[in-house]
């Protein structure tokens, strides 16, 4: 019995974002996972409790870079850069 080959994977579909993290886009409403953030290198480079506005929301993405997405919350704080999979759409009320 001859085997199927696989499908060829190019290199940009094994580099692309999760389903959920590639429906987020400049102008969506987001908030942090808390789960996703907690281990993370970002979290490990701020302070060791985050403040809670990252994980209630709303925050804003400003612009996208690769795997990354640059925030601006609706509070007098600095803009913040968090990776795609540590996001989750803000739910519409």
């Amino acid at each position: 019995m001859a085997e199927t080959p696989a499908a060829p994977t190019s290199p940009a579909a094994a580099s692309a974002p999760p389903a959920a993290a590639a429906a987020l886009k400049k102008g969506s409403l987001v908030r942090v996972n808390r789960s996703a953030y907690g281990g993370s290198l970002e979290a490990a480079a701020s302070d060791a409790d985050a403040p809670n506005y990252l994980f209630e929301g709303p925050g804003e993405i400003l612009a996208l870079k690769g795997a990354y997405a640059q925030l601006r919350w609706r509070r007098p704080v600095p803009d913040v850069w968090l990776r795609l999979d540590q996001l989750e759409p803000y739910p519409a009320s």
